[in-house]
């Protein structure tokens, strides 16, 4: 997609599909930060309809589903963790 709203190191990190496969709610995470992921989920969710056209064609489903994009900040949660372990490693000189 050229969405300039979608930019950076994106990363699906869930995926919840409905039973009947009518819906599906996609959380989005950016190493950037929060505020990219939810840049990035206005980018996609006004692009819904090409997604949902573009799965639907390569997949060849009678019925493609609905997305919801979801910003979520789980990667920088967890390069933060990261960051505090690695300071506690530091060796004291």
């Amino acid at each position: 997609m050229k969405d300039p709203r979608i930019s950076g190191m994106l990363s699906i990190v869930r995926v919840d599909l409905t039973n009947d496969l009518s819906y599906c709610k996609v959380y989005i995470s950016a190493v950037q930060g929060l505020a990219t992921a939810q840049e990035a989920v206005k980018g996609l969710t006004s692009g819904a309809g090409y997604i949902r056209r573009e799965i639907n064609r390569r997949l060849q489903m009678r019925r493609s589903p609905e997305f919801q994009f979801i910003a979520d900040n789980s990667i920088e949660h967890s390069a933060d963790i990261t960051r505090r372990l690695e300071q506690l490693n530091i060796p004291k000189e």
